[in-house]
């Protein structure tokens, strides 16, 4: 009798478990960026292709504006295992120090050299130091060069900024990269800028076209100037913690699909830069070109405390310049 009421139990928790082992695992990707920024882009269409090359047990699900979270939540999130992928920039550097070598003014000399930083700097250096902190880079995106709009007067030299409140993103070097040309850096979500600037809490704010576009900025912003001070990265980032518990085959596919997005970011940004400053203008944006020479003679300071505070932030610094042609 008691042998035959195991047997039953076995087969009854068969029946029901089995279904859980063929249900559907949904995957989560959380942007803050909004409709026609590249980061929104560029989720969605990380999105597609998942959807596309997983199997059919798996399914992802892309959530822009901030539906999940801040960036700041999503990063907590990420290593709890309740957001699967998302793509912070800026916020890396309160994570990991040493990805401030992104927010280094003037850096970045094109894409080319973008590039040949990626190799030789971001997958053998920072990318195991994210994962130390529990974070899984699996692509190295386009976000874009940085441009500053306002509206208490054109930016032509940095002293231009005296006194301009101007938001930033919540990493730290930019911060004081602003504070350095005389600028009130205010760090703020991106979901919030709109709505400060509209108010006047703030005079203006920095990024790449894609996102000033798309987030109607040439709506409460009259000036806009080519700056191009910093080129900012996104980092296709899941959870270590749940990446490592992935099926390897499920590994191998999505580093796959986030090294294909690269290139396709890379191609869309291009495709895009001239018709999204010719749409801003007609927006209503004067725009004027920055005298770079003197932003990058104010930025040397930026460059000694970066080398003097970050572990290894001199040599990341000598690294990445000497890739440049």
């Amino acid at each position: 009798m008691y042998k035959w009421l195991s047997l039953a139990c076995a087969g009854l928790l068969t029946l029901t478990t089995s279904p859980m082992a063929n249900a559907e695992t949904v995957l989560k990707f959380g942007v803050s960026n909004i409709p026609g920024g590249l980061q929104f882009m560029t989720g969605e269409e990380f999105t597609r292709r998942a959807n596309e090359l997983l199997p059919s047990d798996y399914k992802t699900e892309f959530y822009g504006s901030s539906q999940l979270g801040n960036d700041k939540e999503m990063m907590q999130k990420l290593k709890l295992g309740t957001v699967h992928f998302s793509m912070p920039s800026s916020i890396m550097t309160s994570i990991v120090p040493e990805f401030g070598l992104f927010d280094m003014p003037f850096l970045v000399q094109d894409r080319a050299h973008l590039n040949r930083i990626e190799h030789a700097v971001v997958w053998p250096k920072l990318a195991p130091l994210a994962e130390e902190k529990g974070y899984k880079v699996i692509a190295f995106v386009e976000n874009g060069f940085r441009q500053i709009s306002n509206n208490v007067r054109p930016i032509v030299k940095p002293e231009d900024l005296k006194g301009v409140k101007l938001r930033t993103p919540r990493g730290v070097w930019r911060v004081k990269m602003f504070e350095a040309y005389g600028a009130s850096p205010t760090p703020m979500s991106f979901s919030e800028v709109f709505v400060a600037l509209q108010t006047g809490t703030i005079d203006g704010q920095e990024n790449p076209l894609s996102n000033i576009y798309g987030a109607k900025f040439q709506e409460v912003q009259k000036y806009l100037s080519m700056t191009g001070h910093v080129y900012s990265p996104s980092y296709i980032t899941m959870g270590k913690k749940y990446f490592d518990g992935l099926p390897a085959e499920i590994q191998q596919t999505l580093v796959g699909i986030g090294r294909s997005v690269e290139e396709w970011a890379y191609a869309k940004a291009i495709a895009n830069e001239s018709k999204l400053l010719q749409a801003l203008q007609d927006g209503g944006m004067q725009v004027n070109e920055a005298d770079k020479k003197a932003f990058v003679a104010a930025s040397k300071g930026v460059y000694e405390q970066f080398a003097a505070e970050v572990p290894a932030g001199k040599g990341l610094i000598d690294t990445a310049l000497s890739l440049a042609d």
